[in-house]
């Protein structure tokens, strides 16, 4: 199987390359720091069918798709690649949202654009979304963050809708907080926080199953859900509570 994994060079993406090698498999490793993704691709390579690294900033989109052409046809996309800004009540400048968008959102999109005819000639293929349980509540420190996996999480939908007639299988990845470079910048403490390992695992899971929606860890995902289903004027002075 190939397999296209973004956002490969830490965290969760590095985690599932691991994963994911094997000597059946061919891995695609595409991130924007080539030192990573060249000590990874040899730690690797003994272990795997092959392994190709990509370099590439998922924000400019004009390469990144330049990149994904040259690929060519792969069995399952994992679009892990994400970042986000931290947490803050201020106004988030408008430069840094975009950022947040473009990387979080639109990258997704511009990798899809060529990848998605390809899954319909060849009636197959798997899409993984990597979003967070935190586009599931508005919170007023992760606007940004928040707005762009939930954004994600409609995009996602659409193309399972669209596509599933053509053999593809769409899966939509919620985590909660996960140990990684992105969580390590976090000064608070955070509920339920997972080891990198467990947080992967499961991931993997999700997606060996073919998890359309999946969502971790559970009891983080019904306090979530609770605290949604309260009337507005009570949720709202819950979450300010909090501020």
């Amino acid at each position: 199987m190939k397999i296209l994994i973004t956002g490969a060079s830490s965290g969760i993406g590095e985690g599932l390359a691991r994963r994911y090698a094997s000597e059946n498999n061919e891995l695609v490793l595409l991130a924007r720091r080539e030192t990573n993704l060249t000590k990874l691709q040899e730690e690797l390579k003994p272990h795997t069918k092959s392994v190709e690294i990509v370099v590439a900033d998922v924000s400019q989109f004009d390469d990144l798709q330049e990149k994904i052409k040259k690929i060519g046809s792969v069995d399952m996309v994992i679009l892990n690649a994400g970042i986000s800004i931290g947490h803050s009540l201020d106004i988030t400048p408008f430069k840094e949202f975009k950022k947040l968008f473009d990387v979080n959102l639109l990258a997704n999109h511009a990798v899809l654009e060529v990848l998605l005819p390809l899954f319909k000639t060849q009636k197959y293929g798997k899409i993984v979304f990597i979003s967070s349980l935190a586009s599931l509540i508005a919170m007023p420190s992760s606007k940004a963050y928040s707005a762009s996996k939930r954004a994600l999480n409609a995009y996602a939908e659409s193309i399972r809708y669209k596509y599933k007639k053509d053999g593809l299988k769409v899966i939509n990845v919620l985590p909660g907080f996960i140990q990684s470079e992105m969580t390590d910048k976090n000064e608070f403490k955070m509920p339920f926080l997972l080891s990198n390992k467990d947080g992967v695992n499961r991931i993997y899971n999700a997606i060996e199953r073919n998890r359309r929606f999946y969502v971790f860890p559970l009891r983080f995902y019904l306090i979530i859900s609770v605290l949604n289903l309260l009337p507005q004027f009570l949720r709202d002075k819950i979450v300010n509570s909090l501020y």
